[in-house]
């Protein structure tokens, strides 16, 4: 299956409007230099370098551990990232909604983890037409409730599809998200899931545990293997009752900061039949400048099987705008603002200057600068005073968790070190 090759028009915010219409395979061709003020600003960059940079790191550490990757689709909502994905050897993609899945299928995806409860009788039906129409799908979503199970099993009958739709037993903990708060409501969720047989298969047990990345580093890291602990437990006492149908149970958890935590955790879970551990990390291509930065950082002091694979995760999303004005001493206006960053887990960071007609490349953002305020279309940037900030800078800024940055671009332009245009993806939010 080939991803899609969409018409850009001029309205595409990113585009130069004098580029007129043209088709996203073509934007490679065209020459464009950031740096050479080709491109309007402000603009979404992904740097090529470390894409696969990250990517490596990734494939090397999944290899090392013996786990399998299903990256969490939601981040990007890119096919162009998705079919980069599968092609380094991902085992399969991770979505949310009907709707994602339908892109991870434009891009190839032959086995899709749904990482969430489907209960509205529409989405439900979506799911089982792709299942229906295409025979080499493998396709499995979460359940944490008799109810939950019942709206699959309803629909799964009635459509008869001839194999079955798989379904994870989804664990929780008080004042998470979905999820079975203890075992005893688990194994009564799997025990409707077995009833349900043929039309369901009950295939394996899996929870997120990155809402636990907002708890400091010492205190994150007990939560999360308690949280594991508690999975496992319940995979052992479904699999005590025989409810498991699927001839490899499948042991999973969601996030993309203690996939080291995972695969030590399920590592030593012994089933009467095979496991296999499946990370669903969706920030590692990107990687980012805040949260996630310092998360790798303390996996990596963590865990040895990290440390042993060379290299890192670097941050490959920039964010560049012009400084439109410095109106005061101390500080810069930018002109890029929420409508073009998230700061949902922290401000962006400036990392790099680069002042047309005098600079041969950028260079590194001097310590102090930091963004102060955000409106819709602007960024404050504060800096000590007399610092060299003119109006026509160009500023570098690298965001927290990529996810809600991708959501306010139709259109990233890949570059290369040079910050020639290489390449472009599409977003579909």
């Amino acid at each position: 299956m080939q991803t899609a090759d969409p018409i850009l028009d001029p309205e595409t915010k990113g585009l130069p409007a004098a580029a007129g219409a043209l088709r996203l395979s073509e934007v490679g061709r065209r020459g464009w230099n950031l740096l050479g003020e080709d491109l309007p600003l402000p603009i979404a960059v992904l740097r090529a370098s470390a894409l696969d940079a990250n990517s490596d790191w990734m494939r090397r550490f999944v290899a090392l551990t013996g786990a399998r990757l299903a990256p969490h689709g939601k981040t990007s909502m890119s096919p162009q990232l998705f079919a980069r994905q599968l092609a380094d050897g991902a085992w399969g993609l991770t979505v949310a909604t009907a709707q994602q899945l339908r892109v991870a299928r434009r891009a190839g995806a032959e086995r899709i983890l749904v990482a969430n409860e489907l209960v509205g009788p529409r989405e439900i039906e979506e799911i089982l037409e792709e299942l229906a129409a295409h025979e080499r799908l493998e396709l499995f979503c979460l359940v944490d409730s008799v109810e939950g199970v019942r709206r699959l099993a309803r629909a799964a009958t009635a459509r008869a599809i001839g194999r079955p739709l798989r379904v994870l037993v989804e664990i929780g903990y008080p004042g998470g998200r979905g999820g079975c708060r203890d075992a005893g409501a688990a194994l009564a969720v799997a025990r409707v899931v077995k009833a349900a047989a043929p039309h369901l298969a009950l295939s394996g047990v899996e929870g997120f545990e990155g809402l636990r990345q907002s708890l400091p580093g010492a205190a994150s890291a007990p939560e999360v293997v308690r949280f594991l602990e508690a999975i496992a437990d319940a995979a052992g006492r479904i699999d005590a009752e025989g409810l498991f149908t699927a001839e490899e149970v499948i042991l999973s958890a969601g996030g993309s900061a203690y996939y080291d935590l995972v695969t030590a955790a399920f590592g030593g879970v012994r089933l009467s039949r095979p496991t296999a551990i499946v990370l669903r990390s969706g920030c590692y291509l990107t990687h980012d400048a805040g949260l996630y930065q310092r998360l790798f950082g303390e996996l990596r002091e963590r865990s040895a099987q990290a440390r042993a694979v060379t290299g890192g995760f670097e941050n490959a999303l920039e964010v560049w705008a012009y400084v439109l004005s410095v109106p005061e001493a101390g500080r810069a206006i930018l002109g890029a603002g929420r409508r073009d960053f998230g700061h949902d887990a922290g401000m962006p960071v400036p990392l790099k200057r680069f002042r047309p007609g005098r600079d041969a490349q950028p260079q590194a953002a001097t310590d102090g600068w930091e963004i102060a305020a955000v409106n819709d279309q602007h960024a404050h940037m504060t800096f000590a005073p007399g610092a060299d900030i003119a109006v026509g800078d160009m500023i570098a800024l690298g965001v927290s968790h990529p996810c809600t940055t991708f959501d306010k671009w139709r259109l990233m332009f890949v570059v290369d070190d040079a910050y020639t245009v290489a390449s472009a993806i599409q977003t579909c939010f």
